[in-house]
């Protein structure tokens, strides 16, 4: 089993682009003696963006997409950079020449669009190979180089479409080297593919209407043809289109700068439009290599719903933690923390990520769920008024019940199990609802929509931050 991943270094790499290279990377992980190729295709010198390779490795890396042979590792295939392989599509063009199955071909732009437009004007579909100049020169660089289609029915199966056809009607006579002397995507691919040996080719369904011209080629190199996998598009939200980057197509770092976790992001994209026939949603990377098979790839769209990626960080998040515990996981937080928190050491930091590890969805809501803990919030005496649990009561109800819970936790030991009871306590004193104490009680510390179980709350900030918090709120309410 050898798989590739064979992107351009055009730019960022999105989501859509990353699902690319799961899939063939899990084929090849379920054999045991299976490779996973990295190809980068870069001869479209016009659109190539600095950084961008090292970007695309950088991405597969940070999900553990390693790969056995490409950029960085090398492998018996080198170069693995198509702009480096220039000699090798020469030596295969020449081949098609010899045998009469490309020619060179002079034509100039002007000359070609007049040929579109003949054929717009007779309401027939434009193919070049009705318009093949009739004594073509010698090749050399500088001309471009197209194959000699022989047009007939084809017939291929896909792995994930299942058995297709065309006819004659849609094969043409492509051009495989441009005059630049550097090879089109439907040479290079194909060159390639043979040389290193690649048996299972994973690209998007776009590419099924050149197919095939694919199979022309591959008949009129001798070459074996590899088996197809056409994976379906990412859509929108909405499910109307394409995903792009208009709809959220944002490249994979912006997730992780976000906060989102590489276990989550590989997760998410290999079951976005792949499942196992289980009501599994939650998968290891092993668990995915195992029971990864072409057959359960969905033949339609799979719709990006970025919801659905943050439920399952949230899940990935809680599922690290307690199976490695607090220690261990810690480090991923690092530059997630709200700068306020630059003042206190790691062994603080831990305790507040231990509360509150299990209501994050990423790890950047850190950044607005933990503020309170590290700096004194600016008190909002109208989150508390307006509440929907509080608003039926006075001012002088307010305040007397914040004195009250001072009073009672002041005397009270500050462990969580001892503060939870003294909390109990006070409801039975007051005669007030859990909602309206604890309220009350979690605003005065908070002043944040969320905070985690208020005796755990209070026991992280401490006996004198808690009372001094109370004081202040009371104080507030007092002046209203």
């Amino acid at each position: 089993m050898r798989t590739r991943f064979a992107p351009s270094p055009t730019g960022y790499i999105h989501i859509g682009n990353v699902r690319s290279a799961i899939y063939p990377y899990l084929l090849a992980k379920q054999s045991a003696d299976g490779k996973f190729i990295l190809r980068i295709e870069d001869t479209d010198r016009a659109r190539y963006v600095e950084g961008a390779t090292e970007l695309i490795e950088d991405t597969l890396e940070w999900l553990g997409l390693n790969w056995d042979e490409g950029p960085l590792v090398g492998g018996p295939h080198t170069p693995y950079f198509q702009s480096e392989r220039k000699p090798i599509y020469h030596l295969w063009a020449k081949k098609l020449i010899a045998a009469g199955r490309a020619y060179a071909d002079p034509t100039d732009a002007k000359t070609i669009d007049n040929y579109r437009k003949v054929c717009y004007n007779e309401k027939r579909p434009y193919l070049y190979r009705d318009f093949r100049p009739e004594n073509p020169p010698e090749w050399h660089e500088g001309i471009p180089l197209r194959f000699k289609s022989d047009p007939k029915p084809r017939k291929w199966h896909d792995e994930v479409m299942g058995d297709l056809e065309a006819g004659p009607e849609v094969q043409d006579d492509i051009i495989l080297i441009k005059a630049d002397g550097m090879p089109t995507y439907n040479f290079a691919h194909i060159v390639d593919d043979a040389e290193m040996d690649i048996n299972y080719i994973c690209r998007g369904v776009e590419y099924l209407s050149s197919v095939p011209n694919y199979l022309a080629l591959y008949e009129a190199l001798d070459l074996p043809v590899p088996k197809f996998v056409s994976l379906p598009h990412i859509l929108g939200p909405t499910g109307g289109k394409k995903l792009g980057k208009r709809d959220g197509a944002k490249s994979v770092t912006e997730y992780r700068d976000d906060g989102i976790l590489p276990e989550a992001m590989l997760n998410y994209l290999a079951c976005l439009g792949w499942n196992d026939g289980s009501e599994q949603e939650i998968y290891t990377k092993d668990e995915l290599i195992a029971r990864f098979s072409l057959d359960r790839i969905q033949t339609s769209g799979a719709r990006y719903d970025e919801t659905k990626l943050l439920w399952m960080n949230g899940q990935w998040i809680r599922r690290l933690v307690d199976q490695q515990g607090i220690d261990e996981f810690y480090p991923r937080t690092l530059g997630f923390w709200p700068d306020a928190a630059d003042n206190f050491d790691d062994a603080y930091k831990k305790r507040v990520l231990a509360i509150i590890y299990d209501r994050l969805k990423t790890l950047s809501d850190l950044r607005d769920m933990t503020t309170y803990f590290f700096r004194n919030p600016s008190i909002d005496t109208d989150m508390i008024v307006q509440n929907k649990f509080l608003k039926k009561f006075s001012i002088e109800e307010l305040s007397e019940l914040l004195q009250t819970s001072a009073e009672a936790l002041t005397d009270s030991a500050w462990d969580e199990d001892t503060l939870q009871a003294t909390l109990n306590q006070l409801l039975e004193t007051t005669g007030r609802k859990p909602a309206e104490l604890f309220s009350l009680i979690r605003l005065s510390l908070s002043f944040a929509p969320f905070s985690p179980a208020l005796n755990l709350t209070m026991s992280v900030l401490g006996r004198d931050l808690t009372l001094a918090r109370l004081h202040q709120t009371v104080t507030a309410l007092e002046n209203l």
